[in-house]
């Protein structure tokens, strides 16, 4: 294994030219444009400054040369130190414009990013680390805007060295040939450096993103960690994802610690020919001393935005290899795709599966050639083995994964063509393992209909076992749930979800029901909220429960992406077939009949 072994880019990574990384990056400062242009000024007169700074004392060298008073003396410090604090002054400034612009355009790179894997679908998050992302939301965005900060630096260097440039040129022209043939030899060595700093950079962020990743994924189980005490275990996971971070940066310092004292040594042998030739033009009366000066002190301001560009060559590659991993991420292509973007009415609830084809993966087919109907207000229950592909079936209608053939049919249209925000809209979902916000039980009621009045919510939730569920909340509708739901029972969450979707009033709901064990008690609360769905709603409902089975107007018997059964509970239990099979395996201990026939066994056994 290679010393970046695990370090491959994702699927949706892209490479970017230098030249379309700038045209990315300038488009999102195009709403800066005034405090840019302001900063520009700014940037042009502390140029001229800094470019008059060196002439103006090569001039006073030549004065106090001839005349060295004490009047004079005083003059040239009383200058310099007046242009020293208005430079102070215009650098604050140009510092406070270039700040407050590139905030503003990391505020809004950073919405773009989160509402571009927001808007991602279900399988996007299947294949790609939930820390990852997060990494490239927060931590590239910032390393973004230190790009812009540092390069803003180096261009004002850059403009003062092209005026100064000018003014050495007209003062000799020979020593000005001989510091620009300097130039070239310091681009190449930092040329030559370009591509190993990109490559090392990037390997670095995506180092940093995996010890993210394994931050969040222990940290999102650590209740599991303790419950079998595998927290040695979880920070060797961690560990690992550090060290390999550590070693991937130290691999970085080095190359990018190699530039700058390279490009210095560089130039202390360009400064020794140039005061070796200089001094001798001096002495000939070629040049004056104070022009002579000039050089030697232009020397550095001269090659100092070279030398400043490649000691923040480690900033600025890391910027841009932030820039592509962002870029990439509001870039990266859909999954799902509507073909076009029609307003939804209010539906009625009829689905229709056409000879439907679905895979997650080409060598994991799920559905092949699947039909099946759905009438207006009808209760379908799924039951089948894990497996079988009850839960693609809901996530298909939910419109989270893409099909590859045949069509899926909301009220006769093709649910490619609806507007997805207005159809989710009409969508009530329930999963598995109920997830809550943290907040309040009437936060997460709220969740999708944030205007429902409290009194609308108590008049919902007293439908449900006469309100006594809220009596075991400390706070009723205003109790913490904490995050995750974690501060509430299994079927307090339940309930809670349940009325979030009893309070949106979806015209499809669709339940993948928990197989948690609760109370009786509170299982016939469950019951109660979802007959209160059930009777408003087309209902897709993946069942695990008896009572929920039983509800179902029909009841569809799935194996291996294949519908084998059809019909309500008492006819497929006279089939004998699959249907059957489950019911003795997985239903048959939760009738009322199999209690009272246990009951009865474990009586004669005491007798």
């Amino acid at each position: 294994m290679g010393f970046f072994a695990g370090l491959n880019d994702e699927k949706y990574d892209r490479q970017y030219s230098d030249r379309e990384l700038t045209r990315r990056i300038l488009g999102f400062f195009k709403t800066q444009a005034r405090r840019l242009a302001l900063a520009s000024v700014v940037v042009l007169i502390l140029a001229f400054i800094g470019a008059a700074l060196p002439v103006a004392v090569s001039r006073m060298v030549d004065m106090l040369g001839e005349q060295p008073t004490l009047p004079a003396i005083a003059a040239v410090g009383g200058v310099l130190m007046g242009v020293g604090v208005g430079l102070w002054g215009l650098n604050w400034l140009r510092r406070s414009l270039i700040v407050r612009a590139v905030g503003d355009v990391v505020l809004d790179l950073r919405a773009r990013a989160f509402r571009a894997a927001a808007e991602h679908d279900l399988s996007f998050y299947d294949q790609f680390s939930s820390g990852r992302i997060v990494s490239r939301i927060t931590s590239d965005t910032n390393e973004f805007g230190q790009l812009i900060v540092i390069v803003t630096d180096v261009v004002s260097q850059i403009v003062q060295a092209v005026i100064l440039g000018v003014v050495l040129f007209r003062t000799d022209w020979k020593l000005s040939l001989l510091l620009l043939s300097f130039l070239p030899v310091i681009f190449a060595v930092a040329a030559g450096f370009r591509a190993l700093a990109r490559q090392v950079t990037k390997r670095g962020m995506k180092a940093m993103s995996d010890v993210n990743a394994a931050i969040k994924e222990t940290i999102s189980g650590i209740s599991i960690a303790k419950n079998f005490r595998q927290e040695e275990s979880v920070f060797l996971s961690f560990d690992e994802s550090n060290q390999q971070s550590y070693r991937v940066n130290i691999r970085r310092g080095f190359v990018l610690s190699l530039v700058f004292p390279t490009l210095n040594a560089l130039s202390g042998i360009f400064v020794g020919v140039l005061i070796y030739v200089g001094g001798m033009s001096a002495e000939q009366r070629l040049v004056s001393v104070g022009a002579w000066y000039l050089f030697i002190m232009s020397l550095d301001q001269f090659f100092f935005p070279v030398l400043n560009l490649t000691s923040f060559w480690a900033q600025i590659q890391g910027g841009l290899s932030a820039a592509e991993r962002v870029f990439a991420l509001i870039d990266a292509d859909p999954n799902v795709i509507q073909l076009e973007r029609l307003d939804v009415p209010r539906l009625k609830g009829e689905v229709r599966f056409e000879d439907l084809d679905f895979h997650y993966s080409d060598k994991e087919p799920i559905l092949s050639g699947f039909n099946l109907s759905v009438q207006p207000g009808e209760t379908l229950a799924l039951v089948g083995h894990t497996g079988a592909g009850k839960s693609s079936i809901a996530k298909l209608i939910a419109r989270f994964y893409e099909f590859q053939g045949g069509r899926l049919l909301i009220d006769g249209r093709d649910i490619r063509t609806f507007d997805l925000i207005q159809y989710r809209r009409q969508l009530g979902i329930v999963s598995q393992v109920p997830f809550l916000f943290s907040g309040t039980v009437a936060d997460n009621i709220r969740y999708a209909m944030p205007g429902v009045p409290e009194a609308e919510m108590l008049k919902l939730a007293r439908k449900i076992g006469d309100g006594e569920w809220l009596e075991t909340l400390p706070d009723g509708l205003q109790t913490p749930v904490g995050e995750r739901g974690n501060r509430l029972s299994m079927g307090q969450r339940q309930l809670v979800a349940l009325m979030r979707v009893l309070a949106q009033n979806p015209a499809i709901f669709i339940l993948d029901e928990a197989t948690a064990s609760i109370d009786p008690f509170t299982e016939w609360q469950i019951q109660q909220a979802l007959n209160l769905i059930l009777k408003n709603t087309t209902s897709i409902l993946i069942a695990h429960r008896l009572s929920t089975v039983k509800a179902a107007d029909r009841i569809v018997v799935m194996q291996k992406g294949a519908i084998i059964e059809q019909g309500n509970h008492d006819e497929l239990l006279r089939q004998g077939g699959h249907y059957a099979e489950l019911y003795n395996t997985y239903f048959r201990h939760q009738s009322l009949s199999y209690v009272e026939e246990g009951r009865m066994r474990q009586n004669e056994i005491w007798e």
